[in-house]
């Protein structure tokens, strides 16, 4: 058993409008993400399902030919290896749960966030 407190955490600066945390078991992995106004994320797609929580703001995600705008308090699920972006509508942040991990945050592979 682990405790974490995300207020002891350090945030990991992305680039210069996202920053995030993240806590890994050995199946699943839960990340704060912290996107400020015009926020990019390019589109991208990984094995993981990812099940996106807005706690403030909004994202405007874009997958299988169609535009969402996720805002507080709603979910999307992205399933397993659907290319998928977004964009931050305004200052957000979003929890995010991905199965299985997400090795390649762990081993600082995703350079497509890092822009």
């Amino acid at each position: 058993m682990e405790l974490y407190n995300w207020d002891e955490m350090e945030k990991e600066t992305m680039n210069d409008k996202t920053s995030r945390q993240y806590v890994s078991g050995k199946k699943a992995m839960l990340a704060r993400l912290f996107f400020k106004k015009g926020a990019l994320v390019p589109t991208h797609q990984h094995e993981s399902e990812q099940i996106s929580y807005i706690l403030e703001g909004a994202l405007l995600f874009r997958l299988e030919g169609k535009e969402v705008t996720v805002g507080k308090g709603q979910v999307l699920l992205i399933p397993s290896n659907v290319p998928h972006s977004a964009e931050a509508l305004e200052d957000t942040l979003d929890l995010d749960v991905f199965s299985p991990i997400r090795q390649d945050w762990i081993d600082k592979n995703d350079a497509y966030l890092r822009r």
